[in-house]
């Protein structure tokens, strides 16, 4: 049975949501920020437009049609992150359980959770009852992920949380012992001062011998890497254009959605991909609940989600820079992709 809390307060009130999770129930609770989205959304593609370079955040590609759309790129030939990182947690699973022990098992940006069922069937498999965390921004993949886990193993308790990562950092030390997961290369979403910032959220919230498990997009063929990001069906392409939509639906943004399209590349300098949105048309964007327009020219770019890709070797130094060391790295035959088991220490 799939309950639901409203909560007032942060911190004092996840501990009270993970003690009624106790009772057995699959539980879902929405942080009292969610509320105010709209308004969020609208301060953050104010502030975008006035930056320069403009930039959008890529964390509002993620309403409900961005979250279909998302899982259908998941599912696109070009798209191998997806499938790889699925196949290395299907080999490894059992030996991650192994080694974590018997842990309560949080995840940051869980989707609809697919891949986590392998991870979260072995853990039953060899510890018995457990509970899993999941922590989105799309409430309609975590409702899947309620309905759908413990379908598929009843040994699973589920208690999600529709918010933010930063909503489910005070997490980390009231579910102790714990393994976190962030998948997906997620990570690659940051730039660089805001995943040292992320770290050091992630290390300071993390109780010594806890773990977290990170994928990670490996630094690969430019052609591979282009294809990935502009899939033949378009679909890509369809996940950019509905952040406008987004725009038009809850800002009355006024856009001509055809007049926009999808651009997307490999940086080689900064290896990372770059997703832009071009003005085909100059085109006036308005922020209705700021009472701000904006104007947009003729071919101007738009940075709408970037995609780093990573480099082992660098990337585990930095990652014991912030009091995480890798126990365990896996990739796959090509070396494609990496899934890395770290401690905080």
């Amino acid at each position: 049975m799939l309950m639901k809390a409203q909560c007032t307060t942060n911190e004092g009130m996840l501990g009270d949501f993970l003690l009624a999770a106790n009772s057995g129930r699959h539980l879902m609770m929405r942080m009292p920020e969610r509320d105010a989205e709209t308004d969020e959304f609208a301060e953050s593609v104010a502030a975008g437009l006035a930056a320069r370079p403009r930039r959008f955040d890529c964390r509002f590609l993620y309403d409900s049609e961005g979250g279909r759309l998302f899982e259908s790129i998941c599912r696109q030939p070009e798209y191998y992150l997806t499938r790889t990182e699925s196949a290395i947690m299907a080999a490894r699973a059992e030996e991650i359980c192994r080694y974590t022990g018997p842990v309560t098992i949080l995840e940051l940006g869980s989707g609809s959770s697919g891949k986590t069922g392998q991870l979260l069937a072995a853990h039953a498999e060899l510890h018995g009852p457990t509970h899993y965390v999941p922590v989105d921004v799309c409430e309609n993949s975590l409702r899947q992920a309620c309905r759908d886990i413990p379908a598929r193993c009843p040994a699973v308790r589920v208690t999600c949380l529709h918010g933010t990562y930063e909503d489910a950092f005070a997490l980390f030390g009231m579910t102790s012992p714990a393994l976190t997961l962030f998948l997906g290369s997620t990570i690659g979403n940051l730039d660089e001062d805001q995943a040292d910032s992320f770290w050091r959220s992630v290390a300071g919230g993390m109780a010594t011998g806890d773990f977290f498990l990170l994928g990670v997009d490996l630094v690969k063929d430019e052609q591979i890497l282009n294809a990935a990001y502009n899939d033949a069906a378009g679909v890509t392409a369809a996940f950019t254009r509905n952040l406008f939509a987004r725009m038009n639906r809850e800002l009355d943004a006024g856009l001509e959605l055809d007049k926009i399209e999808h651009v997307a590349g490999y940086n080689p300098r900064r290896e990372r991909i770059e997703t832009r949105a071009r003005f085909t048309a100059p085109q006036s964007l308005k922020v209705g609940p700021m009472g701000q327009s904006f104007s947009i020219a003729r071919n101007e770019e738009i940075l709408v989600e970037i995609s780093r890709k990573f480099r082992l070797p660098p990337l585990l130094e930095h990652l014991r820079s912030h009091g995480l060391i890798a126990r365990k790295t896996f990739t796959d035959q090509q070396q494609w992709f990496g899934l890395l088991l770290l401690e905080r220490i």
